[in-house]
């Protein structure tokens, strides 16, 4: 199962740090402009689990790059108007659209407008030690994912947990959090090397 398929992904209003989730992401919003962090990835389906780990940067509005390591090679990119996933491996460009692609996923809240409380209808679901997590409940039937849950501390999003239409759960934690760095334009624009196939959908 490729990463893109479970891809995703949220994104500072001051809030106090032990705040409830709620607040905690709406003052994440509010305030960033800019992320970078650590990613590990753990996908469970009925045919086991498969674990990834790369690094992922936003800036918002609709810009996105996340670099997968392990155990393959890929790279996401999104300028705001093209989705670019290059799958080393495969030695493969699929061009997207990024909005038709992104829609309302956790991606989108990530690098997109402040619309959570548009496209997902919110509640509290509890503290597990210092992270507070939310429950987010896509408000259209067409989302890609039916569950998603962001664990917040700190007023930073440290964890999601993503349930698809197949009963997939992937769950990510972020480490190495830099809230507003300076990212430059040209660190999210993407040119197929030559020689790798690109594939239009």
């Amino acid at each position: 199962m490729k990463a893109f398929a479970s891809f995703a992904l949220c994104c500072a209003l001051i809030a106090p740090a032990n705040a409830a989730a709620i607040a905690q992401l709406k003052a994440f919003v509010a305030g960033t402009k800019t992320l970078s962090a650590s990613f590990s990835q753990t996908v469970s389906s009925k045919n086991g689990q498969e674990k990834a780990s790369g690094q992922m940067e936003i800036q918002r509005p609709g810009k996105l790059r996340w670099t997968y390591t392990q155990p393959y090679e890929q790279l996401i990119v999104g300028d705001g108007k093209t989705l670019w996933v290059y799958d080393k491996e495969l030695a493969q460009i699929t061009k997207r659209n990024q909005a038709g692609t992104l829609g309302s996923s956790p991606a989108a809240l990530l690098a997109g407008s402040n619309a959570i409380e548009r496209d997902y209808l919110l509640r509290e679901v509890g503290r597990q030690g210092a992270v507070e997590w939310l429950a987010a409940t896509p408000r259209k039937g067409d989302n890609t994912f039916d569950g998603i849950k962001m664990g917040f501390s700190a007023n930073q999003l440290v964890e999601m947990e993503l349930t698809d239409s197949f009963g997939n759960v992937t769950r990510i934690s972020f480490s190495n959090i830099r809230k507003n760095p300076p990212l430059t334009a040209s660190h999210f624009s993407f040119t197929p090397p030559k020689g790798v196939d690109v594939v239009s959908e």
